[in-house]
């Protein structure tokens, strides 16, 4: 059975606040991006039944905290956290910049674990400097699971799975989906076929929110020109969300 307060159709003309924050500092959260990215809500327009983030250079660079930010993405979270049991799917078409498209799930900031699980990873566009490893990331379905550090857990653990996509991640729509099965395993699928699963060494079982951030890396660097950031089409710089929807189980 579907869970409407974590699905939408984009079929309005404005971002349904009762689902979904585009507020970067929201709830405590307190990201605004990763330079020389910054997240502006601004970048988020529904329309033509999609949610659509277009990234672009900044008129003038901003320092915050100390930190230069050139360029603009944008972080949507929903306010409704999913759980263990639940399916996690969404349409989208990455955008072809630099910067990344994303679809995944974080547990509140105020949570004692910090557990982050990746969904859906990709970049639009690599270069010779991108590092070795994620050069393959602009044609690539990639999910991690993450437990990040903590007080009473210093050490990072991440397990990660992928395989390479048909075409460029910008080329088409493409639906990513994982089912959250149980505490100690996360099925992942690619246009609804079962692709890998991950199984963490501890319980995966506390609440948490979607994000889709659109941001800059910095194994994958942008271009002293701002490459296609700041010369791409408005459809080359727009990551394209169609639909996300979750489902459980009905009892």
């Amino acid at each position: 059975m579907p869970v409407e307060p974590l699905s939408d159709e984009f079929d309005g003309s404005a971002l349904n606040k009762d689902k979904w924050n585009a507020d970067p500092a929201a709830k405590g959260w307190g990201w605004i991006g990763r330079p020389p990215g910054l997240f502006q809500e601004s970048s988020i327009k529904v329309a033509d039944g999609h949610m659509n983030v277009t990234v672009g250079k900044l008129d003038e660079p901003k320092v915050i905290h100390g930190h230069e930010f050139k360029y603009h993405g944008a972080i949507i979270r929903s306010r409704t956290p999913g759980d263990v049991g639940m399916y996690f799917e969404c349409r989208m078409k990455a955008n072809a910049t630099e910067m990344s498209s994303t679809f995944w799930l974080m547990t509140p900031s105020d949570s004692e674990q910090k557990l982050e699980l990746d969904i859906q990873e990709c970049v639009g566009r690599t270069s010779d400097k991108t590092d070795g490893w994620g050069r393959s990331w602009n044609k690539i379905f990639h999910s991690n699971m993450i437990r990040r550090p903590t007080k009473d857990q210093p050490e990072k653990d991440q397990l990660q799975g992928s395989v390479p996509t048909e075409t460029k991640n910008s080329e088409r729509f493409y639906v990513y989906g994982a089912w959250w099965k149980s505490p100690r395993e996360v099925m992942f699928y690619l246009d609804g076929k079962y692709t890998y699963s991950i199984k963490p060494n501890v319980d995966w079982d506390v609440p948490s929110h979607y994000q889709m951030a659109i941001e800059t890396y910095d194994w994958n660097p942008v271009p002293e020109d701002g490459g296609l950031i700041a010369s791409g089409t408005k459809e080359e710089r727009t990551t394209q969300y169609d639909w996300i929807r979750t489902w459980k189980l009905a009892e």
